[in-house]
């Protein structure tokens, strides 16, 4: 296969003998010192740069991610580095990988939801879609809530394992609304949180994941890049654990609780 006949095109990171460009600046001049980690993943992730608010309710969404205890993935992790003490970048991954449906991957999900759903019902996705009144968005969750129910389908962002109310929905909704975020993805949100139970005869709280979903579309993170947000949110939390793990172990006891508690079954058939 031949070279493109205009060399590997890209607007991020480049490199001479003297000098780092990264997004069109001087790395060392103009970013090292002047540029928060959070703004700069923000125009990393969409190569443009963000207005105040727009970092703000990033960086809100990534500490509401970044951890949450003795979940799977951070016991994963633990036992990774007991299994590789040398290699940290394996206990790391083990961490993310288990970002999926059931942990981290709520925040993807519950974004694609909404914005799907916006679209499927004709609802502008831009600002304008955030004029309806409550009403209105009453209206519209209580017709997605049926046809979810009907098709047998969960909504993502609903329920929680731990919580009867998830203390991070109210927050991050006050600081979208505080920086003028609150957006049409927050208000469905918000809506199907107010009107579920009248159809699936139970009340579920909204949780943290899907919330923080709904408002990184709102802030103008894309939908394919959602999942990542949350993964860069907890390999931070990840290497918190590992710190942890190096100077208050707890890995080797899990293993062997494990193991000194496993009941050999002779193979069915």
């Amino acid at each position: 296969m031949g070279e493109p006949d205009e060399g590997y095109r890209t607007s991020l990171g480049a490199s001479d003998a003297t000098t780092i460009t990264l997004l069109g600046e001087d790395l060392a001049e103009d970013v090292m010192g002047t540029v928060g980690f959070g703004e700069l993943a923000y125009r990393l992730l969409t190569r443009r740069r963000p207005e105040p608010g727009q970092v703000r309710v990033f960086e809100a969404v990534l500490a509401s991610l970044a951890d949450h205890g003795f979940v799977p993935t951070s016991i994963a992790a633990r036992l990774t580095l007991l299994s590789a003490p040398d290699a940290l970048q394996g206990a790391v991954a083990a961490g993310i990988l288990g970002g999926g449906s059931r942990f981290l991957g709520v925040t993807e999900d519950s974004g694609r939801f909404l914005a799907d759903q916006l679209a499927a019902h004709d609802v502008a996705s831009g600002p304008d879609g955030a004029a309806f009144a409550d009403q209105e968005w009453d209206e519209l969750a209580r017709r997605i809530v049926s046809e979810e129910r009907a098709a047998r389908r969960l909504i993502p962002g609903l329920g929680h394992p731990t919580h009867t109310a998830d203390p991070r929905v109210p927050r991050l909704l006050a600081i979208a609304d505080e920086e003028g975020l609150r957006g049409p993805h927050l208000r469905l949100f918000e809506a199907i949180g107010r009107v579920h139970g009248e159809i699936l005869g139970r009340t579920l709280p909204l949780n943290g994941a899907g919330v923080g979903g709904a408002a990184l579309v709102d802030a103008g993170i894309p939908l394919p890049l959602l999942r990542g947000v949350a993964l860069l949110a907890r390999t931070a939390g990840v290497l918190g654990q590992l710190s942890e793990e190096l100077e208050h172990p707890v890995a080797r006891d899990i293993y062997l609780h494990v193991h000194e508690n496993t009941r050999y079954v002779t193979p069915e058939g």
